[in-house]
């Protein structure tokens, strides 16, 4: 990963990301813990991301607006929006104002679409193809080690002086990573105007994927998982009640993940390089069956946790996999199109399974529930695995070559300015 760093402006840019996710990992869980605590209903907490998914369906609208912008002012304003539209939740006062705290959820929605989709682009010019895979490895090893203490951060200011606390907080740290992400010496080209018809720049993006056999295989199958993914967003707090565990020790159950993860995004460049995206995709896949299975079996909420992490070791390298594999596969004249329509083939399945988790952790129990989610999962990565069998073959005998630092296209770097006496 080391590697990445080397490359001009990749730091500055790895600072100010780091500074938002550092934010998003303080609030997002705080959100549907604010609604547990309003409301008492595991349905409503669990709704909160349902709520968050549902922008996904407008996401070809809004990729057609990143394609037709420079992709670093986008981040910069991008974070400077998020940040202004966080702040509405000090508002909150009881259970009157929880559709201000889903409103929020939306927005966040919005900027899980737009930012990630302008930050595609800008890796895509800043650095070179080969780098792809250490520039991702860094970011979401560095997003999920926050989960080591973000959460419970959010949980005790939650806990001592509200919510309002933490949406203070997560506002300024948009606000930071706007203005170190406006620092960044590039000078990016103006993307192209197209000239054919408003429906078919509108759908480039879907029919890039679909004509594209590696990535049309590769998310059929994640979306059949995040059919039933989400419902753990509801199905996470019936195991706390099961075991007795008042509703923020879901932040226990967040930071452990991330102790996996850390491992897990440690491992994922190395993991992805060796054995290639798609089988980087699959492997991710049948750990997340495993550790699903175990917290379907334990009656030890210690051994629920170490399954917990179990599955935090496996999403960087399925995040990582699927990132390089859209980024090296897709020009960038449609870049942000065709990742708005990826957050769609992700997200609406996920929206549905928000929905459905909510219903069934009302009539199943939590095993139940695992159970189910388990084999949809196996049947996802099977289904990856036989339909791309020989690109999975061809990417694990392909030895990984070294790489040398050297400028990517695309994109001109600004001399940097001098330091401050």
């Amino acid at each position: 990963m080391r590697q990445a760093f080397r490359q001009p402006g990749f730091a500055r840019l790895y600072a100010g990301l780091t500074t938002s996710m550092f934010g998003d990992s303080v609030m997002l869980l705080v959100l549907s813990m604010w609604v547990k605590s309003e409301t008492g209903s595991n349905a409503q907490a669990g709704l909160t991301f349902f709520f968050m998914a549902i922008p996904a369906l407008a996401a070809p609208l809004m990729g057609i607006g990143i394609d037709r912008v420079r992709r670093k002012p986008l981040l910069v304003w991008g974070h400077v929006a998020s940040g202004v539209l966080v702040l509405p939740l000090v508002l909150v006062r009881g259970p009157g104002q929880v559709w201000l705290i889903w409103a929020v959820a939306a927005v966040y929605g919005v900027s899980f679409i737009v930012l990630p989709a302008a930050l595609n682009g800008l890796l895509k010019e800043l650095l070179p193809e080969e780098m792809l895979v250490d520039a991702n490895a860094s970011l979401q090893t560095t997003k999920e080690s926050f989960r080591l203490f973000g959460p419970l951060i959010g949980a005790v200011l939650f806990t001592w002086l509200g919510g309002w606390a933490v949406a203070v907080l997560d506002a300024t740290s948009f606000f930071v990573a706007a203005l170190v992400i406006a620092s960044l010496p590039v000078r990016e080209v103006a993307p192209e105007r197209e000239e054919t018809h408003l429906w078919t720049q509108l759908t480039a993006g879907v029919r890039h994927l679909a004509q594209e056999p590696v990535l049309r295989h590769v998310l059929t199958g994640f979306a059949l998982a995040m059919l039933v993914m989400g419902f753990t967003e509801s199905a996470i707090y019936a195991v706390l009640d099961a075991f007795g565990k008042p509703v923020t020790y879901v932040s226990v159950f967040v930071s452990v993940q991330g102790v996996g993860a850390v491992a897990g995004g440690l491992a994922s460049s190395f993991v992805v390089k060796r054995i290639g995206e798609v089988a980087g995709c699959v492997a991710g896949l049948l750990a997340i069956v495993v550790g699903i299975l175990i917290i379907a079996a334990t009656h030890s909420f210690v051994v629920v946790c170490i399954a917990t992490a179990s599955f935090g070791a496996a999403i960087p390298t399925i995040v990582v996999a699927l990132m390089t594999l859209v980024q090296r596969r897709t020009p960038q004249a449609i870049m942000g199109r065709v990742s708005a329509a990826v957050e769609v083939v992700m997200a609406a399945p996920q929206a549905i399974s928000l929905a459905l988790g909510a219903l069934l952790v009302v009539v199943l129990s939590y095993r139940q529930i695992f159970v189910i989610m388990a084999v949809v999962t196996a049947l996802a990565a099977a289904y990856i695995a036989l339909s791309l069998r020989r690109q999975i073959v061809g990417d694990v005998r392909r030895a990984p070559a070294g790489v040398e630092p050297v400028r990517a296209e695309g994109a001109t770097l600004l001399p940097a300015p001098p330091l401050e006496p």
